[in-house]
């Protein structure tokens, strides 16, 4: 049987149709919120996800590519190639499997119930068996990953001993900490632990974690010369922020959510720079 021109036609963008939907990649299942009392914190917090340009410049010997991905999520990449995710998730992450995965609580916005079997060395930040700290220390390529353990209020109520970890990045000379969830001030055995921080990401949301002023107390302690805000649910939180921040630090805000960092080039004294997304 001979189809007509207009038949033909329909019958080829059908299929058409039909190949894009088959060719399409599945979006990640959803997770439930774990957090009482709260919206589910991804349901607005869905900002571009950045993928990591491989067409950049190389990097030198103690500098980092630090991209912003959302919420309390960056990737990190190292002079060797080597790439970190902090937070991973399965709301926000980056498009590229990271070498090293970073999860600091057990809560659906900040670990992974299906992380990619891809993922060379998966880090929680609490011990799942709730048999004590966890204890990470670990060197992939040209990168070093190990955490400070911290206490995180309970649902109940009460306190779940070392339920959250800040995770340190070292890459040569330069050192990254990861604050997590961070609930509390850091007390002189946390700042020893730690030693010299760089660079720091730091929650300012000021109710799921430590108070604003609280964290503006953390960051004076630890003294590092680039502190950059994460986990903050829109401009206002952040706004609220910088506004109790004002004289203590300049505040720098960049346009592109990657940025390159260096210990032969970070700032002679301390500053805040803040990244676009949220």
């Amino acid at each position: 049987m001979t189809m007509s021109k207009p038949l033909v036609r329909w019958t080829l963008a059908l299929a058409g149709l039909a190949a894009a939907a088959f060719l399409q990649p599945a979006a990640p299942a959803a997770a439930q919120s774990d957090e009482p009392g709260c919206r589910p914190e991804m349901a607005s917090l869905r900002p571009p996800i950045q993928p990591a340009n491989l067409a950049l410049a190389n990097l030198a010997k103690d500098e980092v590519r630090l991209t912003f991905v959302g919420h309390a999520s960056f990737l990190i990449e190292t002079p060797a190639g080597v790439k970190v995710a902090t937070d991973y998730n399965d709301y926000v992450r980056p498009q590229v499997t990271p070498d090293i995965a970073t999860m600091n609580k057990a809560h659906s916005t900040h670990n992974s119930r299906n992380p990619d079997p891809a993922i060379r060395q998966l880090l929680r930040g609490w011990d799942p068996a709730g048999a004590g700290a966890a204890k990470h220390d670990v060197t992939v390529g040209d990168v070093r990953v190990r955490n400070v353990p911290t206490n995180i209020r309970s649902y109940d109520g009460g306190t779940d001993y070392d339920g959250n970890s800040i995770f340190v990045f070292e890459i040569g000379d330069l050192c990254i900490a990861h604050l997590g969830h961070l609930h509390h001030p850091l007390e002189p055995g946390h700042l020893r632990a730690l030693g010299r921080v760089d660079v720091v990401l730091f929650p300012v949301d000021g109710s799921y974690t430590l108070d604003q002023d609280g964290m503006l107390e953390v960051l004076k302690s630890l003294q590092a010369r680039v502190m950059i805000p994460m986990h903050f649910f829109g401009g206002g939180t952040l706004a609220r922020f910088l506004a109790r921040s004002e004289g203590l630090w300049p505040v720098e805000r960049r346009e592109q959510a990657t940025i390159t960092l260096g210990k032969a080039t970070l700032p002679a004294k301390p500053a805040m720079i803040v990244l676009p997304g949220h």
